[in-house]
């Protein structure tokens, strides 16, 4: 079988629908992590590309086991079992500790990876050495898209024991993280005694907030961290 840039499956339609699915899923994705939830730009972006090539190696990949609108064998059935234990693998990659979850992206890189060694498999190349520059445009270039656009400003409200050296980790936290505290007032305990202590921070900083977040979570004596936005939340 020869391959090329022409050959069936390969031509400028299929080229266009992943590119029109990598920009469709990238505005979602944007949508996302402006309201910063877990799933943002990156991950929307890699699972819309992903499932946009395994739908074309679905329609276009198994062309040479036609005989005159006959099928000799049925690779499809491969191809849809190998979306599904991809599946099973990301699931593993994702975890959820307190309100933080992790893994997102890279289980989406997983599936996007299954979908370009489908897509070779398939006999279809070029579309995925095409795919493969989508997620290094998600992977290096989104980073620094989303540093530059997300609003530098942000208000946490953090919850922690009242006996641990909980504040001081906090601090330090936001400081390795590039934020710096231009605010912060402390709230009234809602019982007499109580041992938890609520405080909202007004921080100042040039990447997204949502990755010190997830930083900030996970320290001891942390009970929970939420994002007050200036806008509605959905």
């Amino acid at each position: 079988m020869t391959w090329s840039i022409l050959s069936p499956g390969q031509d400028w339609p299929q080229f266009i629908a992943l590119a029109l699915a990598f920009a469709l899923s990238s505005l979602v994705g944007l949508e996302r992590e402006f309201r910063l939830r877990s799933a943002g730009l990156r991950t929307h972006a890699l699972v819309g590309l992903g499932a946009a090539l395994i739908m074309i190696v679905s329609k276009y990949g198994f062309a040479d086991v036609l005989v005159q609108e006959h099928t000799v064998l049925d690779p499809a059935r491969i191809a849809a079992q190998i979306v599904s234990g991809i599946g099973f693998i990301g699931g593993g990659l994702i975890f959820v500790r307190k309100d933080t979850v992790r893994g997102l992206t890279t289980a989406a890189s997983i599936w996007v990876t299954a979908a370009i060694g489908m897509a070779c498999g398939a006999g279809l190349p070029w579309l995925a050495v095409f795919t493969t520059a989508g997620h290094f445009v998600v992977a290096f270039g989104y980073t620094r898209l989303v540093c530059r656009i997300m609003d530098s400003n942000s208000r946490l409200h953090i919850t922690y024991k009242s006996e641990s050296e909980a504040l001081s980790r906090i601090l330090d936290q936001c400081a390795a993280n590039g934020f710096a505290v231009q605010g912060f007032h402390l709230d009234p305990p809602a019982t007499e005694g109580c041992m938890v202590t609520s405080i909202g921070l007004h921080l100042q900083g040039h990447t997204p907030v949502r990755f010190l977040v997830e930083e900030l979570a996970v320290l001891p004596g942390v009970l929970s961290v939420a994002v007050m936005p200036s806008y509605e939340s959905a």
